[in-house]
């Protein structure tokens, strides 16, 4: 496993390779929802690249940067346990220089959900990704569905910008009881961790009752954010059922829809999503 911390080792190292590159980009502290997109690259891939980057230009102010769990060491026994052909892990001032000035903006898509509650997000994962893509050059690029808003929009970068990457979106990838799996997990408490289920309950409550035919979009979302409510350690942000490609809510559930949302758990964001079909 070949471990490359600069962009021009990195530059050099994608053209030699005579290989289709799968690129598994990654903020690091990895858990078994990472793993599967590394398996998933793997199998379809001749060389597999995980990039390892807690990126600055997502987090306002206010988030926790500094707070985001690190452990590099760990992360590295794993990535050689799975196989990783290279792993890319630069610096912030190797990513984003004292004289960087741009930036890469999807004007779709980031007007709901996520961007109401973390301005200028999306504008710092586009760039981000759009830089480690022109650094790694792979043919695809593998990303989870927990993060569904995240994924459409580079999906749409890819499209706009003509990008010949193709992006692979990968089921979530759940503890035993549910919780998607995340690395701001390891924020909560015992019993923020028992509350964190929630959201689970919410969105199966909300795939059962449209496949028992309920067609009103309001009402699902009036009946999950009421099961959220009665957890007193939750706090929703949003609660969404939306149409899975452009993800603007729906009111009649009359095409392919999403349940989506964002709770609080404590001090601890967390994010999920589960199709309806």
């Amino acid at each position: 496993m070949k471990i490359i911390r600069t962009i021009a080792e990195m530059n050099q190292l994608s053209k030699q390779e005579n290989a289709s590159l799968g690129l598994v980009p990654t903020m690091g502290y990895l858990h078994e929802g990472h793993l599967s997109l590394v398996r998933e690259a793997r199998g379809a891939n001749t060389a597999v690249v995980v990039s390892i980057f807690v990126n600055p230009i997502q987090f306002s102010p206010d988030e926790d940067f500094d707070a985001y769990p690190r452990d590099l060491n760990r992360d590295l026994k794993i990535l050689a346990e799975e196989r990783t052909d290279i792993v890319f892990v630069p610096s912030a001032e190797e990513m984003f220089p004292r004289e960087y000035a741009s930036w890469v903006e999807v004007t779709s898509l980031i007007n709901r959900l996520e961007e109401a509650f973390r301005p200028g997000h999306f504008r710092g994962v586009t760039t981000v990704v759009a830089k480690l893509f022109n650094i790694i050059r792979p043919a695809k690029a593998y990303f989870g569905q927990k993060d569904i808003q995240q994924a459409s929009i580079i999906k749409k970068m890819v499209a706009d910008l003509n990008m010949n990457i193709e992006i692979m979106i990968i089921p979530t990838v759940r503890e035993d009881d549910g919780l998607a799996m995340s690395s701001r997990n390891s924020y909560l408490s015992p019993a923020e961790r028992r509350a964190a289920t929630v959201l689970f309950k919410a969105l199966t409550l909300a795939r059962k009752m449209k496949q028992g035919g309920e067609q009103d979009a309001n009402n699902l979302r009036q009946q999950m954010s009421s099961l959220i409510q009665k957890e007193p350690l939750a706090h929703i942000d949003y609660v969404s059922i939306a149409d899975a490609d452009t993800l603007e809510e729906l009111f009649l559930l009359d095409k392919n829809a999403l349940a989506i949302l964002a709770v609080r758990i404590g001090k601890t964001r967390l994010i999920d999503n589960m199709l309806l079909e």
